[in-house]
């Protein structure tokens, strides 16, 4: 298990993505990718109020993993994370926003707290303070223990943890933000202020939307509503180089390019657990696998080398 920042936030080094919950997993197969991620030992769980209303019109999966952690009576093993700000209707961070948003993702979630709330994306218009005082308050009635933010600057985020100091009010304990094998953009001013600051990393698009579990190549078709985005990586310099030393590296370790490529991630500074999804159980496997995943230093640097742009 890793320590979320300072917090006694305690979580497996996988996170368990539920974005497809309801979307391309059905409840059945949702609640069984549930059940063998805590069987596995897992237990961090992320999702959003906005998953996968793109695609369902309705919060679905906080409601299957509501449903879910009702049945197995086990809310208190979990780690429960999810996020505020990009739902239609209750877009951005102001107080009211937050307050309506949070009461409907508890009724949804079937629980009366939430231990890591997300706020989903930064909102230029709304003062920092006013969020930072609401979510301030909800960690004060006992509704959030914990709050994070999620697609910040580094020049934001920092500017939001002077406040929280200034003004005595919550402090983001962590950061979510895209980050794998072949977008790195995080590993400069963003993660220093996160090192500085003592906050962890929780990334997402850790297989860069499928692209590095070795399955995409020019020519062939790849049966996934990411592929396109996924198969763009191919048209890139880095992109193939990468997948064929993850490629190597896996056969050498008889591991899956996936497990090898969030064990890589989970192995960066500051990174605590990468966020993976998956829509069956045969895509759960690899993620849990990756959990067990120590790579050498000379595996690390080969991927590092045949990664950079």
């Amino acid at each position: 298990m890793r320590s979320i920042g300072t917090t006694d936030l305690s979580v497996f080094p996988i996170s368990l993505g539920t974005n497809v919950f309801g979307w391309t997993a059905d409840k059945e197969t949702s609640f069984a990718i549930l059940d063998a991620y805590v069987d596995g030992g897992g237990n961090f769980l992320d999702t959003a109020d906005v998953y996968p209303y793109w695609a369902t019109g309705e919060s679905t999966s906080e409601t299957i993993i509501g449903e879910w952690l009702a049945s197995r009576r086990n809310r208190d093993s979990i780690v429960l994370a999810t996020k505020v700000g990009m739902l239609e209707g209750l877009e951005g961070l102001a107080p009211a926003t937050i307050r309506t948003a949070v009461e409907d993702s508890l009724r949804r979630l079937r629980t009366d707290y939430i231990d890591l709330y997300w706020a989903h994306v930064d909102d230029h218009d709304t003062p920092l303070v006013e969020s930072l005082a609401a979510f301030d308050a909800l960690i004060q009635e006992g509704k959030v223990r914990h709050v994070g933010a999620s697609n910040y600057s580094a020049g934001r985020l920092a500017e939001a943890l002077k406040i929280s100091e200034a003004e005595g009010v919550a402090r983001y304990v962590a950061l979510q933000q895209p980050y794998n094998l072949v977008e790195r953009g995080y590993e400069g001013e963003l993660r220093e202020v996160v090192a500085g600051e003592g906050l962890s990393s929780v990334p997402y698009f850790g297989l860069a939307r499928g692209f590095l579990t070795g399955k995409y190549a020019p020519g062939v078709a790849v049966d996934s509503p990411r592929a396109g985005k996924a198969a763009e990586y191919l048209e890139t310099v880095h992109g193939p180089r990468t997948v064929e030393a993850l490629i190597e590296l896996a056969r050498e370790r008889g591991a899956a390019p996936a497990s090898v490529a969030l064990a890589w991630l989970a192995a960066q500074p500051t990174v605590t657990a990468p966020i993976a999804s998956a829509r069956d159980l045969e895509q759960l496997r690899p993620l849990m696998e990756a959990a067990a995943l120590t790579l050498g230093a000379e595996e690390l640097a080969i991927l590092d080398e045949a990664s950079r742009p």
